[in-house]
């Protein structure tokens, strides 16, 4: 007899989301996406400065500030028409880098890790022996006996003080956690160390955005970071240098720990390369432009369809008509006024909740859509794109990869694995290790942009009258993300975005297609129903953030929604 089980909310992921599924003979049989809480920024927009844009939508989510800031002056840019100098590229290219790596090592080690890894059996692991084993895949330096054993002894002393502190909640002993005690341990010193990596990943993002969250250094036409070598007050070498270090020991700890835990817990999982695939239209943009057009960049983007490497097609620019004209996004089953399908430029966001209803309407997220069809992004599409279109570092990156996996379960595994939830933690692997390594390429490429005497930052410009649009997309952690403006005698008249959760997160359409989170959820199984580990097992490797796919805000300060915490 089927049975419905209902997550509500979600837990170790941005924003609130409930998650339905319907469960018979111990498998999903079909499932809902609903996310719960509506954003009201692209109204807060309208008629406002189109300068000011980035800096209000950083607020969408206090994690993806970054993101949205990056998205919105390249859309304000792309309406005007304006290139911007090599040196803004650049530095807004080692912003970038460094947070995506913050980001991915934040997403596995302490938001997803602990569906993985038994915590309390660790208690039992063998220092001597996790180290052994941690050493054979890895030179890394806190893999030693001694640093393990003092983790042993932390955890032990969280339990003998009748708590687990941050490891309080989870389902511990469960019957689909499979790692053996040494393991365990092993997973959990590197959670810890992850604390550490990933501040310093933000350090670098600080020292070049001013702050962080919400960097005060981009402008419409470039950024805000004055060049000037001999000048402590501006950007010099002591600054520089200090990003260089910052970048290098992250990419350190993304080669030794991050890859061949990733890799290797998912050998010891292997099973799971067989679930959670779902959606396999992959949804990627080019990032990291080398040039001031947005023309050519390091990291290729485009699509793929039904899985199918050989039908890549390239996404090649900022005004690639293949992008801009083929996104559009359905609301027939999400709380708003109408029942439409429109183009980002088009759209008119009202707001009308209607109560939970699976077979009506059930979320604030729309339903994106590329040529129709429901596409999933996010480090699996880029690495999926990147590697059919050849490029060097991620195939160097998956095949290193795949080759840690296939040592530890003894058996050779190709690529076709990655279209799983097993496979987007890989792949988020391999995007950290791809993009630590370009953070250091463009590094070297702004030193020596600047010794050769360029030091421009900004390129002037002018609202025009009348009717401007413009689109500015970015390969955000998560995937692609979209800011879409239109901007009427210099003010904001529309501003849509879509984001990577809206893509992956979004209800059906009016043809009933699936979205990427509803379609991965089909055929996974459920070992305990009172405890539906494997739900939060796919939902989570996907690292959803719906704060940016739906925010709420009252400028009245009522109560929007109430969120049970279970």
């Amino acid at each position: 007899m089927a049975k419905m089980i209902t997550v509500d909310p979600i837990t170790r992921i941005e924003g609130h989301l409930r998650i339905d599924v319907e469960v018979d003979r111990g498998k999903v049989q079909n499932s809902w996406s609903s996310g719960q809480m509506w954003r009201g920024i692209e109204k807060i927009l309208e008629g406002r400065d189109p300068r000011d844009a980035w800096a209000f939508t950083q607020r969408i989510c206090g994690v993806c500030t970054t993101v949205h800031a990056i998205a919105s002056v390249r859309s304000v840019e792309n309406a005007l028409g304006i290139q911007v100098p090599l040196n803004a590229q650049l530095i807004r290219n080692l912003i970038i880098a460094a947070h995506s790596l913050h980001d991915h090592i934040v997403h596995f080690y302490h938001l997803s890790a602990l569906d993985w890894v038994d915590v309390v059996s660790a208690l039992s692991g063998s220092p001597a022996r996790a180290s052994k084993l941690a050493e054979s895949l890895s030179p890394w330096p806190g893999n030693s006996e001694k640093a393990l054993a003092a983790v042993k002894e932390k955890v032990k002393g969280f339990v003998e003080a009748g708590q687990l502190g941050i490891f309080t909640n989870g389902y511990w002993g469960h019957p689909a956690m499979k790692l053996s005690p040494d393991v365990n341990l092993l997973a959990v010193a590197h959670y810890l160390q992850a604390l550490d990596i990933q501040r310093k990943a933000l350090q670098a993002v600080a020292i070049l955005g001013s702050k962080t969250p919400n960097i005060q250094n981009l402008t419409v036409g470039g950024v805000m970071n004055a060049i000037n070598l001999d000048n402590q007050a501006t950007l010099n070498m002591t600054k520089l240098y200090q990003v260089k270090s910052l970048l290098e020991e992250v990419n350190t700890f993304v080669q030794q720990v991050y890859v061949p835990d990733v890799c290797a817990i998912g050998a010891m999982y292997a099973d799971w390369t067989n679930y959670g695939a779902g959606v396999t239209n992959y949804l990627a943009v080019p990032e990291l432009p080398l040039d001031t057009a947005g023309t050519n960049f390091a990291m290729p983007g485009g699509t793929i369809m039904n899985a199918d490497l050989g039908s890549v097609k390239p996404i090649t620019g900022f005004n690639d008509p293949y992008f801009k004209d083929n996104v559009a996004e359905s609301i027939a089953r999400a709380w708003y006024d109408g029942d439409w399908q429109l183009h980002p430029w088009e759209e008119d966001t009202v707001p009308n909740y209607t109560g939970f209803d699976t077979e009506g309407r059930y979320s604030w997220v729309k339903a994106p859509r590329f040529q129709g069809k429901p596409m999933q992004v996010g480090p699996l599409a880029q690495v999926l794109c990147a590697f059919a279109q050849g490029d060097e570092k991620t195939a160097k990156w998956a095949t290193a990869a795949l080759d840690i996996a296939s040592s530890v379960a003894g058996a050779k595994l190709g690529p076709g694995i990655l279209h799983s939830t097993i496979g987007r933690h890989a792949a988020r692997a391999i995007r950290a290790a791809v993009i630590g390594e370009h953070a250091i390429d463009h590094w070297n490429l702004l030193i020596n942009n600047i010794a050769s005497g360029d030091t421009e930052i900004f390129t002037p410009f002018e609202f025009p009258r009348g009717v401007i649009q413009g689109v500015g997309f970015h390969e955000a952690p998560r995937g692609v993300l979209s800011h879409w403006c239109v901007i009427e005698d210099g003010k904001i008249k529309n501003y849509p975005c879509v984001v990577p959760s809206t893509w992956n997160a979004g209800p059906r359409d009016a043809e009933g297609q699936l979205g990427p989170y509803e379609a991965s959820l089909v055929g996974n199984p459920i070992a305990d129903a009172e405890k539906p580990l494997e739900v939060l097992r796919t939902i989570h490797s996907f690292d959803p953030c719906l704060a940016c796919a739906i925010h709420t805000l009252d400028p009245e300060g009522n109560e929007q929604a109430t969120v049970k915490v279970l």
